[in-house]
């Protein structure tokens, strides 16, 4: 009873609006009523009139049936009227209001994330605040992987599922033609270090339409409040599991909002070269739809810091001024960055990275190791930016 009450409390504004609404009804209808006894005393109506109006009904039976059918009508209006929120445009009386459909937020909400190791772990924080998270593997990767790093975490209401009922081999073409696999470490091959992939294909023994999906996958896709891609590898990560028709399908008819982590460096001899806008364009061409958001990392990286990526052939992820377009989203959480479109996407540049400590090969002796500073994703960074995502509307 509490909760009816309090639902029905959202009507405050629309109180007087209602009963001058209800009185117009009620005049309407008198009038109507007028209307219609001159017209069965006038004119021979057809036969279909007489049912009707239930004249084969006593007088008094009919009027009990209209005034049941009347109210519960205006009880079924007023209630979902009161799942709406009313704004007053200002604190002035009888002034006009601003009436927006909202979703009530009773629960918290669910998420689905398509990434690989990595970028699960750095996501797993977000079990705390959401109902479910379910992790849905890259199709090359065994699930038995997931499960034993997590087993070294205390994740909280996180799950990981496998689109496919058996893993499935992928293959990438490089820009010079040449095809390898994810198992090729292409990205610490220095022959590969320039190249980048112009088109990723499944191995498949069956027609990509007849692979079968995991009922899990799509559960957690279609249930979901947000689907979130990365971070992680573009092509190793999160393009694999687009390719299988049945979750393209899936993702592309969510309602869900979907937000793409972009990485916060190229990979050498996958992404070479890539902007934040070429990100986009990859997921657009093999997922067939923009994410809503895209969170690109804010951060400028140090000399120092540049130029060991620099000698491992990557660099910076940076939103360029030549990729905006003219629309530019004013942010509704000043605790990220500009917002601006790109490619269809609203990019969010935001603080997400922290400096990590890393033991690598000297660049002047690769011989031996020396510690340096490296970027890393970071958990807390990345949860703050996708929470304040979902607490905008749509």
């Amino acid at each position: 009873m509490l909760g009816i009450r309090r639902r029905l409390a959202t009507l405050s504004h629309l109180v007087r609006p209602l009963a001058l609404a209800f009185v117009g009804c009620a005049i309407l209808a008198l009038g109507i009523g007028y209307v219609l006894t001159h017209l069965y005393r006038t004119l021979v109506l057809p036969e279909v009139f007489f049912y009707l109006t239930l004249q084969f009904v006593p007088q008094v039976w009919r009027g009990v049936f209209f005034l049941v059918v009347g109210v519960a009508t205006l009880s079924a209006g007023i209630w979902t009227l009161s799942d709406k929120v009313v704004i007053p445009l200002d604190t002035q009386p009888q002034t006009n209001e601003l009436l927006l459909d909202y979703r009530r937020t009773d629960r918290p909400p669910r998420l689905a994330v398509l990434s690989g190791g990595p970028g699960m772990l750095v996501l797993a924080s977000l079990g705390r605040t959401v109902e479910t998270m379910t992790c849905i593997t890259p199709v090359q990767d065994p699930v038995e992987y997931y499960y034993r790093a997590s087993s070294l975490f205390n994740f909280e209401k996180v799950v990981f599922v496998v689109p496919t009922p058996q893993p499935m081999q992928v293959t990438f073409v490089l820009d010079n033609g040449v095809r390898v696999k994810p198992s090729d470490r292409v990205p610490h091959d220095e022959h590969y270090a320039d190249r980048y992939v112009v088109d990723v294909q499944l191995d498949s023994v069956v027609p990509l339409s007849d692979v079968l999906v995991t009922r899990a996958t799509i559960d957690a896709i279609t249930n979901a409040d947000a689907i979130v891609m990365g971070p992680g590898s573009l092509f190793e990560s999160i393009i694999p599991d687009l390719l299988i028709p049945a979750v393209r399908e899936a993702l592309s008819s969510s309602k869900a909002k979907k937000i793409y982590i972009c990485s916060i460096m190229t990979e050498p001899g996958l992404t070479s070269g890539f902007t934040v806008a070429d990100h986009i364009r990859q997921i657009v061409r093999y997922g067939g739809f923009a994410p809503d958001y895209v969170l690109v990392n804010a951060q400028r990286v140090d000399p120092d810091v540049q130029r060991i990526y620099a000698a491992a052939h990557q660099a910076p992820v940076y939103l360029a001024p030549e990729e905006y377009e003219e629309t530019v989203v004013q942010a509704l959480d000043r605790s990220t960055g500009s917002d601006v479109m790109v490619e269809g996407s609203v990019v969010v540049e935001a603080d997400l990275a922290t400096a990590v400590i890393q033991l690598t090969a000297s660049l002047e002796d690769p011989g031996k190791s020396r510690t340096v500073r490296v970027l890393r994703h970071d958990p807390d960074k990345v949860a703050a930016a996708i929470t304040s995502i979902l607490r905008r509307g749509r």
